[in-house]
């Protein structure tokens, strides 16, 4: 499923199947959830850490994107 916001015009984000071991998922899980994030989110925050780390950051990578819904997205 391809998600676009204003900041990332014209990028498609990618989707990624991610085998984990039940018990890395609940840890992830908690950990995402103490921060306010989504797995999906915090997974990828964690990457871009990782990359930035090891010097292997793109440099042409766009911005994480906004936490929160959408602007105009149904609550409820």
């Amino acid at each position: 499923m391809a998600e676009t916001s204003g900041s990332e015009a014209g990028r498609e984000r990618k989707s990624v199947l991610l085998r984990l071991d039940p018990a890395v998922h609940e840890a992830l899980t908690r950990w995402a959830a103490d921060d306010l994030r989504s797995v999906n989110a915090h997974i990828e925050l964690l990457l871009r850490q990782a990359l930035t780390k090891a010097g292997r950051a793109p440099s042409d990578a766009g911005p994480l994107p906004r936490r929160g819904r959408p602007p105009g997205s149904p609550q409820g």
